[in-house]
């Protein structure tokens, strides 16, 4: 798996992946109804650097990496990562995860923190605990599922 920084030319595979995330509605506080131009420039913002992670055939993940905050909290990187469908379980949001760790290290980050990680989102948490990350703290009832039920939101971090 060859993990790259994205281009122009990757906006439609990237949407491929984040839109039915997107739609979803059960990992990502975002609008499931954001259109695609939307999304797109959500995921590709000018406050980030974009990620893919290819196979031999296409695109099967991506990532984006920030500053968490601005001014005096801008020592501690953000990431979001999604995976294409097929390609879940078979090791690329952990490859993407070891990726932007060893980038936020390069560029002088301190710590990664997870703002808002759903606590039904089990396998995220079990890869996110077992790349380092702690659970520092839990906002109860924080994310409302399509169902309507709501779930607990949990802060993730990690010195670097």
């Amino acid at each position: 798996m060859n993990i790259r920084q994205a281009t122009q030319r990757d906006s439609e595979a990237i949407w491929e992946i984040i839109g039915p995330v997107i739609r979803a509605g059960e990992t990502y506080a975002l609008p499931t109804d954001m259109t695609k131009a939307e999304a797109i420039r959500y995921w590709t913002g000018p406050d980030r650097d974009t990620f893919v992670a290819e196979d031999s055939r296409r695109l099967v993940g991506t990532y984006y990496l920030r500053a968490n905050q601005l001014g005096g909290g801008s020592h501690v990187a953000n990431c979001g990562y999604m995976t294409r469908a097929e390609a879940r379980g078979k090791g690329v949001a952990r490859a993407m995860c070891a990726h932007s760790l060893e980038e936020a290290r390069g560029r002088g980050f301190r710590a990664m923190q997870f703002n808002f990680v759903v606590s039904t989102n089990s396998r995220a948490i079990i890869l996110w605990r077992g790349m380092g990350f702690d659970e520092v703290g839990r906002l109860p009832d924080a994310f409302q599922r399509p169902s309507g039920e709501y779930a607990d939101a949990l802060v993730m971090f990690q010195k670097l």
